[in-house]
């Protein structure tokens, strides 16, 4: 884990969500503490409908808790409005999800701009540069006037973390981002994932695969909406070590 004297980019208190489905009260995240340091990433796994997903739209201001203290850089999001978790989403957050979520119509780079058309005072001429450089951050500056129907599921996602990127976000929120793409493409986008946290960025990943979520410095593990277990990448190091070792010896000591 990092050191707490690198400042968080999320911190969650007792955070609850609970969502009222007809007369009935179902609780799908409880009393979840969490800390995600600048730089750090993290992975949170689990089964399917544990709470990884409902935990991430919390993390990216997409939805509001129902009890507990959250804070963003520092702010806390207690009562802050629409408009202004809109503007924060904007400014400081970058999603990736399952779904590519590209416009079929508009190009590569016209789809990595498209965010950026949110922003104040930003010129046409600073959009292209900034589109262009988390183009060419994700191997596919080559890419920009082809058309998503002429691209690979992988390159489709590296074009939807291009469109995270450009924005130059505090947090990079990855929601399953290997979930529509076979193994090879996955781990192609695990590789460039990881790559930009050696770089330097901060990131946070939903993940059901055990595979992938291993490469990250700390993977939290959920189930029935709360966290159960937190490992770092060192203590799966040891543990896995460990375990060779154990069978090492086993092999040698029938």
């Amino acid at each position: 884990m990092q050191s707490a004297l690198v400042p968080a980019v999320i911190e969650m208190r007792g955070i609850g969500k609970v969502f009222d489905i007809g007369a009935m009260e179902v609780h799908v995240l409880s009393d979840i503490h969490l800390d995600i340091r600048r730089g750090e990433f993290v992975s949170i796994a689990g089964p399917s409908g544990c709470g990884k997903t409902t935990l991430l739209s919390l993390m990216g201001v997409l939805d509001i808790p129902t009890y507990g203290t959250f804070r963003f850089l520092g702010q806390s999001m207690s009562g802050l409005g629409r408009r202004a978790r809109a503007r924060l989403r904007n400014q400081h957050i970058g999603f990736v999800f399952q779904a590519f979520n590209l416009i079929g119509d508009m190009t590569v780079i016209e789809n990595v701009e498209l965010p950026l058309s949110f922003r104040d005072g930003m010129s046409r001429r600073e959009r292209a540069d900034r589109a262009a450089s988390a183009l060419a951050d994700v191997g596919m500056a080559h890419r920009t006037r082809h058309y998503p129907d002429q691209l690979s599921g992988g390159q489709q996602q590296r074009v939807a973390v291009a469109r995270a990127l450009a924005g130059e976000p505090s947090i990079l929120l990855a929601d399953e981002p290997t979930g529509n793409l076979d193994l090879r493409n996955g781990e192609t986008v695990m590789a460039l994932l990881s790559r930009l946290h050696a770089s330097g960025r901060t990131i946070c990943m939903v993940t059901h695969d055990e595979r992938f979520s291993s490469v990250a410095d700390r993977t939290i593990r959920l189930l029935d909406g709360c966290i159960i277990d937190e490992t770092t990448y060192r203590q799966r190091q040891r543990e896995a070590e460990a375990g060779l070792d154990e069978r090492r010896s086993t092999e040698s000591f029938p």
